[in-house]
């Protein structure tokens, strides 16, 4: 099994910046994308950001030039960095891992984060 541990989420004023982490953790062999999607009350879930093995990043619309994501892949670690933040930002953040190769054999697919709570207001 795989678990998928987030961190970072907050409350900020807008115009402010959080930072979030998310680290997989169990029998992993590889991870190949890893990133977030984020879910707003009332609104379907959404992409925001993932992020190949390889460090090559895919972005929602809506957090272009705001928003970076980047990994550790020795730690099978993704973050985020949230720039610029406004009140639309304000939602649940999760994390995502795509396909998880497992020392096992075994391979997990789309896996997910309990999620991290972001809100943004003044």
């Amino acid at each position: 099994q795989v678990q998928l541990v987030e961190s970072g989420g907050g409350l900020v004023q807008p115009g402010g910046s959080l930072r979030l982490s998310c680290a997989a953790s169990g029998s992993i062999l590889s991870v190949n994308d890893m990133g977030w999607y984020r879910q707003a009350p009332g609104k379907a879930r959404e992409l925001v950001a993932t992020i190949t093995s390889g460090g090559s990043p895919k972005y929602g619309d809506s957090v272009k030039g705001r928003f970076t994501i980047s990994r550790d892949n020795a730690k099978n670690t993704v973050y985020l960095q949230m720039n610029s933040l406004t009140p639309g930002d304000t939602a649940v953040y999760y994390c995502w891992t795509g396909i998880v190769r497992l020392t096992t054999g075994g391979i997990q697919y789309n896996g997910w984060g309990q999620g991290t709570q972001v809100t943004v207001s003044s």
